[in-house]
């Protein structure tokens, strides 16, 4: 649910493909330009760079979070270039004009100018914290052994942690979105888990972010036919490593997207203290792909007449879908159940430019569903996306453009919440 992109520049490939060329060429080097493509505006960086007389071009698209893609020369000389991206049909052909790559790029029969400059944007992340922190970290493991997958994470104690006090703090699960993830669900150069867990901890709760299974330092656990079931699982062994310790004085989830689901899931079989759900599913996985398509293809231009049902009938006739056990069960799954029997406090948020989890639909059928209490808190904010960042369209192709990682009044709410209800519960 959190990685959604666009056909343009979609493929990856590790595939290397060197031209020979004159090696003093003054194209040499790294250019980017952004790619108008109805309202959508992609960046896309070129690569040109040389080893023992030979050049290799590759393309990125950050916005895409592609990167290598790639290419083959057709014409290269000091002032002209022409490549082709064969695995995704498209060619670029520019001259160089007052410094600039001036040209057109090809895909499926449609042309869009591209204009190059000199040069890799430069990539902003103002919220990202750096060492040296106020606070100790400690570098753990855990298993679950059913799935025979072991966990690798970050735990981060809160900033004049003391074991040996008496008063012990409360500690939250980081669970992300779909999609293998290191343990900061880093996406788009943004690191949104370490940048709530640094918040977090300044403000005296603890936390733990692990690497999904078979990514980053965890090992183990089938990944190709494993579904939400199969990662709650994962998050379950995490709640029980760190109730063995007998450090916190409650133990609960932040889960971000797919997270969310996962959380209720463990809700619903009352592992968890509480649950923080970033923008986590509310209705059927059907219904929520249905929408989500639509609105997208709605913010950028497309014209679509296809009603929910029409929608989820192309998916399912996809190829594609056959082969992703991951995203049949979530096209089948309604969390109705799971959430109506979660009975621990709740803080439900979404902000209401997601493109990806639709604010107004979800945040009611989660209010309907969950057990009332006078601890559970639903909240939409405005103007934010399915990161939770300040953004225009919320469409996923601006997630890379913009600076701000997590919106700070999320990470006040989010610390506000926990804090009262650990005070609450003594």
């Amino acid at each position: 649910m959190r990685k959604i992109f666009f056909t343009l520049l979609l493929t990856l490939s590790t595939t290397t493909v060197w031209t020979q060329v004159n090696p003093t060429t003054a194209l040499l080097g790294s250019w980017s330009g952004k790619l108008k493509v109805g309202t959508i505006s992609l960046t896309v960086v070129l690569h040109l760079e040389q080893a023992d007389g030979y050049v290799k071009a590759s393309l990125d698209s950050p916005n895409q979070g592609a990167k290598d893609i790639p290419a083959n020369k057709e014409y290269l000389s000091d002032d002209s270039i022409a490549v082709k991206v064969e695995m995704i049909g498209a060619t670029y052909r520019a001259k160089l004009k007052d410094g600039k790559l001036d040209g057109i790029f090809s895909q499926s029969g449609m042309k869009f100018p591209l204009v190059m400059t000199k040069g890799v944007p430069e990539v902003k992340r103002p919220q990202e914290p750096k060492p040296p922190f106020p606070y100790e970290t400690e570098e753990v493991t855990f298993k679950n052994e059913k799935d025979s997958a072991t966990l690798a994470g970050t735990l981060t104690w809160p900033m004049g942690y003391d074991k040996n006090a008496k008063k012990k703090p409360m500690v939250v699960l980081f669970v992300t979105g779909s999609g293998q993830e290191n343990r900061d669900e880093e996406i788009f150069y943004h690191k949104p888990f370490l940048v709530i867990a640094d918040y977090l901890a300044r403000q005296g709760i603890a936390s733990l972010r692990y690497d999904d299974r078979a990514t980053g330092k965890s090992t183990g656990g089938d990944v190709k036919n494993a579904t939400s079931e199969d990662f709650a699982r994962d998050a379950a062994a995490g709640l029980e490593f760190l109730r063995s310790k007998k450090a916190f004085s409650k133990v609960g989830i932040i889960g971000h997207s797919e997270g969310g689901l996962i959380a209720f899931l463990l809700g619903a079989l009352k592992k968890t203290d509480f649950i923080v759900s970033l923008a986590g599913p509310g209705v059927k996985g059907d219904t929520l792909s249905a929408i989500q398509s639509n609105r997208i293809m709605e913010l950028s231009g497309i014209d679509s007449t296809l009603t929910a049902k029409m929608t989820v009938k192309k998916i399912r006739q996809d190829p594609q879908f056959q082969k992703f056990r991951w995203y049949q069960w979530f096209l089948d799954y309604d969390p109705s159940d799971n959430i109506g029997k979660t009975r621990c406090p709740v803080f439900a948020l979404n902000g209401d430019h997601d493109t990806q989890v639709i604010s107004s639909q979800n945040l009611t059928a989660i209010k309907q569903l969950l057990p009332k209490s006078k601890k559970n808190l639903f909240k939409e904010y405005s103007g934010l996306n399915h990161l939770f960042q300040h953004c225009t369209t919320g469409l996923p192709t601006e997630y890379g453009d913009i600076e701000e990682t997590i919106s700070e009044e999320v990470l006040k709410d989010i610390a506000q919440w926990l804090n009262q209800l650990n005070k609450s519960s003594k």
